[in-house]
């Protein structure tokens, strides 16, 4: 069976985890920027060759891409999508590809996501079970079965983007030992709590409750935006992981307000001490709105915005990996990571 993948970008870097790469014969790119991915040609959705079985959709644009096929007419029977899409399509027939294309674990991922369950294997695997064991309170009894159906084909877990950024902050602030820290909105469940680890005293500014009290942790429930009841040139150590791009769009119950975000990089200026430093997570690439969602800024703003301070590092974190200490322009012209490549910046007020 010979399948052409759309796209080439981190939903394609692994794609021998979901099908036999020697049924790969080719790439597409809806816009075509290079002639062979993975050793493989590429195709323009308006050029491509004859003798296919199949397209494979693995990637989360298949809204668009269904809407490029019914343009370059290409026939919609033939073309597999992963993850569903707001377009009506055939879920049998799209079921069907999946069979014969996914390696088994991602088959029954994609049943899952279309609401097609495969309950066979669980049965199978209950009849071994029975067989096979000889502990009486550990038997398989009817009313207390509870069938999961979806780890199957999961990985021991998510090294993406937020794994990276809450890492690459908390070793910062470890090495940096701050008698005081601040945290505007972060990850209570993710880096707060990597903090809490080696901090005695951890200062968590949110706009969302908190209905839990946890040692070491001081919860101050308020609009962050001017950092109101804080005083100038007085804090240390200061931290904002993914939480500043959200600022004035009404995501989170906070007001509506455009200049919301710029407000805060302002009053973290005036509130952090000489040698106090920052470290911020925002989404960047090409500057854009994505209502109400959160913004994506060029770095360079993020650096224009903190004049009073020295950039120490500026790194990225998208895909699953880690970039150190890139040019602030390299993404400038990015569209294609919906807000999911973070900026890493540790600035150090002067």
């Amino acid at each position: 069976m010979e399948i052409l993948v759309w796209g080439t970008g981190i939903a394609t870097a692994n794609i021998g985890e979901k099908v036999y790469e020697e049924q790969i014969s080719g790439y597409i790119e809806t816009e075509k920027s290079k002639d062979f991915y993975k050793g493989k040609p590429v195709y323009s959705p308006s050029e491509l060759p004859n003798g296919y079985d199949a397209i494979l959709i693995c990637n989360h644009y298949g809204k668009q891409i269904h809407d490029c096929c019914l343009r370059n007419g290409i026939g919609l029977q033939n073309v597999c999508f992963m993850y569903p899409i707001p377009q009506e399509i055939d879920t049998e027939n799209n079921l069907g590809l999946a069979k014969k294309i996914l390696k088994q674990g991602w088959y029954d991922r994609v049943c899952v996501e279309f609401g097609q369950i495969d309950r066979a294997w669980v049965e199978e695997d209950a009849k071994r079970y029975a067989e096979l064991n000889t502990h009486p309170t550990m038997r398989i009894m009817e009313e207390y079965n509870k069938p999961i159906y979806t780890d199957k084909a999961a990985g021991a877990g998510s090294i993406g983007s937020y794994f990276w950024q809450d890492l690459w902050a908390a070793r910062k602030i470890y090495k940096e030992s701050p008698a005081e820290h601040y945290d505007i909105g972060s990850r209570v469940d993710g880096f707060v709590a990597h903090l809490l680890t080696f901090m005695n005293h951890v200062n968590l500014i949110d706009i969302r409750p908190l209905d839990r009290t946890v040692d070491g942790l001081e919860f101050i429930h308020a609009d962050a935006t001017d950092l109101e009841g804080i005083g100038d040139n007085s804090m240390e150590s200061l931290s904002a992981l993914c939480s500043l791009e959200h600022f004035g769009l009404g995501r989170y119950g906070d007001r509506i307000d455009p200049d919301a975000c710029y407000k805060c990089f302002d009053a973290i200026g005036r509130k952090m001490k000489k040698g106090g430093n920052v470290y911020l997570s925002v989404p960047v690439g090409r500057e854009h709105l994505e209502f109400n969602a959160h913004r994506i800024f060029y770095a360079s703003t993020i650096s224009d915005n903190f004049p009073q301070f020295d950039l120490i590092e500026y790194s990225c974190t998208y895909g699953g990996y880690i970039e150190y200490n890139i040019d602030l322009h390299k993404y400038d012209e990015d569209m294609r990571s919906e807000g999911t490549r973070f900026g890493l910046f540790h600035l150090r007020k002067k």
